[in-house]
């Protein structure tokens, strides 16, 4: 009599609530793409779970939640730990305090419906078929994603979970096995091969054949090692990697009500890593790149892909699903390749509309060729307007070059959602009344949005604190709020909390947060109305410009400029030296050049840092 042949494998990937609803999931999108790749024969699916609970909620609600960590983690957290419902309805009703999207909620009803739509969910997912399931958990994703593990092994408790993700991605899972025993693997690093890995692991025990004993780049819950995480086995060549599959994402919108369908964001990626972290000059604490970030803790290294690849998937993913807009999720883009793939995607013909993340040091050719592209938003890597606090966040940009590049974003008609760093440890006064002398050149460019620092396990600050000045690292107490004492203490969680004349930075940061606030009114007031012209803008009359310089109250101020003073300004368009001046311009006298500069900056139709000069005008 023959054997029966098994049938075939079957594995659920999840991304539990709050990512961006308006955007499939990069994660498990690129894991299913690639498992299929490698295993035609297996059955794999994506569940897009946040979307549905999205639209159960509303989508100004989950966008509102989605926006604070405290505000999601609270949700789950009341139907993880029953005993913590009160504590955690108490936080949300303080992070929720003042949230437009949020007035009047009521956090009992809300975490009944969403309960009972992950009810739902779960139900239709038929886990019993499953034989594995995959969690991809990243900032906001915590309590909700440990919820649907829960009640996952409650259904079905032979099924197979791996959890992975940034959040917990090169860290010991001691704790995490202790306290959640529904957990059987934790996958460190990107989750392509320790997921292949798996797969083929569960295959050979299906098939009789000897199991692996250990996968490199996963800590098994039988594994007596757990306290040396085992070394990442992430893809060496981005090249190997297939588009993302986002059709579980669509075909579950296409089940909403007409009215509560949209247009979604496609992300996808070039590159995964830091390249500025690959190539900085070691930070003075041992690490490098950014001293505040934690971004790319599930990365080694820094891979890309070729640029004529990446614009080839761009124009493959929108032509399948008939989209349009396309976010790429690198922390990063890099440089050296983006005016190749900005080429390439130009070159299609098409009227996409595109998000990036880019250094302020991009050169303004490179923005230009981004537009033409069809790049309408990014977000600049500012986080600082004083350069000595620059060298300590490792930016290596000054704070002139960051006015440079909010300047050429506002001249191509760019969003630019960047931000700035608010109470970085060790800030001075210098710093921050230097902070408050350039805000008033940026005034005629787009706000940046205020971000108090926070503390982010792994990143630079969190090894050496002692060279930040800060001391008594933790787990933040709003854990404490969400999760069991023991939990909230033990558990190596993303978000930390640290001692170190907080309240005196505070108070000292309270000027710029007055500034920016009456920054965003001017700005929104003086873009009101069917135009949007710059609100420092200049026309060239080929022998004169005419700069015109808005106001909210009172005319707009006119000023006029001839011969070499027009030529100068317009030099200046870019960052100059009075060195570079004098050179091009030979035969000026350094005084009379100095005398003009310093006219334009008293009048803030330029700006300096020392004896660098930038004109502040675009062109109308």
């Amino acid at each position: 009599m023959k054997t029966k042949k098994p049938p075939p494998l079957s594995v659920a990937l999840i991304s539990a609530p709050w990512p961006l609803y308006h955007r499939p999931s990069i994660q498990i999108g690129s894991l299913k793409a690639y498992l299929k790749a490698r295993f035609p024969d297996i059955a794999v699916n994506a569940h897009h779970a946040y979307l549905q609970i999205a639209e159960a909620v509303g989508y100004p609600v989950y966008q509102a939640l989605s926006e604070r960590t405290w505000l999601a983690e609270s949700v789950y957290s009341g139907l993880l730990f029953p005993e913590k419902k009160m504590e955690a309805k108490d936080l949300f009703q303080r992070q929720a305090r003042g949230k437009p999207g949020l007035k009047g909620i009521d956090f009992a009803r809300l975490v009944a419906t969403v309960e009972k739509e992950t009810e739902k969910i779960l139900s239709h997912i038929s886990l019993e078929r499953m034989q594995l399931v995959g969690i991809s958990v990243c900032l906001c994703q915590i309590s909700a994603s440990l919820y649907f593990i829960r009640q996952i092994k409650r259904r079905v408790p032979g099924i197979r979970i791996v959890l992975g993700g940034s959040t917990f991605s090169g860290l010991s899972g001691e704790a995490l096995f202790r306290f959640f025993p529904e957990i059987d693997d934790l996958a460190h690093g990107e989750g392509e091969r320790p997921l292949t890995s798996i797969v083929e692991s569960l295959i050979r025990k299906r098939e009789g054949k000897e199991s692996i004993s250990s996968i490199q780049g996963v800590t098994r819950r039988d594994d007596l090692q757990r306290n040396a995480p085992p070394a990442f086995d992430q893809v060496s060549a981005l090249k190997d990697l297939p588009p993302p599959d986002y059709e579980e994402y669509f075909s579950l919108l296409n089940t909403f009500s007409p009215g509560k369908r949209f247009f979604p964001t496609l992300p996808l990626e070039m590159s995964r890593g830091c390249w500025w972290r690959r190539q900085a000059r070691t930070v003075k604490d041992g690490g490098r790149g950014c001293a505040f970030c934690n971004l790319n803790l599930q990365w080694r290294g820094y891979r890309c892909k070729d640029p004529e690849q990446c614009a080839k998937e761009v124009a493959r993913v929108t032509q399948k699903h008939r989209i349009l807009s396309v976010a790429f999720t690198d922390n990063i883009l890099p440089i050296a390749a983006s005016g190749a793939l900005f080429d390439a995607v130009a070159s299609h013909g098409k009227d996409y509309r595109l998000f990036c993340e880019i250094r302020a040091g991009t050169p303004k050719a490179l923005l230009e060729k981004m537009h033409r592209a069809g790049v309408r938003e990014v977000q600049v890597g500012i986080e600082a307007l004083s350069t000595p606090l620059l060298k300590r966040l490792n930016k290596g940009t000054t704070a002139l070059e960051n006015l440079e590049i909010m300047k050429h974003c506002e001249a191509q008609g760019i969003k630019n959602n960047s931000n700035l760093i608010l109470s970085f440890p060790g800030s001075t006064k210098a710093d921050v009344e230097e902070t408050l002398r350039l805000l008033n050149f940026a005034a005629p460019l787009r706000p940046l949005r205020p971000v108090t620092f926070w503390l982010g396990r792994g990143s630079p600050v969190f090894k050496n604190p002692l060279s930040f000045g800060i001391s008594g690292v933790k787990n933040h107490p709003g854990y404490r709020r969400l999760f069991p004492r023991h939990m909230a203490d033990e558990i190596p969680f993303m978000i930390q909390t640290y001692q170190g004349r907080r309240a005196e930075q505070k108070k000292l940061w309270r000027p710029v947060q007055i500034q920016i606030r009456q920054w965003e009114k001017e700005y929104a007031r003086l873009h009101e109305g069917p135009t949007h012209t710059p609100i420092l803008g200049y026309s060239d009359g080929g022998t004169f410009l005419i700069i015109r310089q808005r106001r909210s109250e009172g005319p707009s101020l006119n000023h006029r400029l001839e011969g070499l003073s027009r030529k100068i300004y317009l030099f200046c368009d870019t960052i100059r030296s009075v060195e570079d001046i004098l050179f091009h311009f030979n035969g000026l006298s350094k005084e009379r050049v100095l005398t003009f500069l310093k006219t334009m900056v008293k009048k803030r139709l330029m700006a300096n840092e020392g004896a660098f000069y930038l004109s502040l005008a675009v062109r109308i």
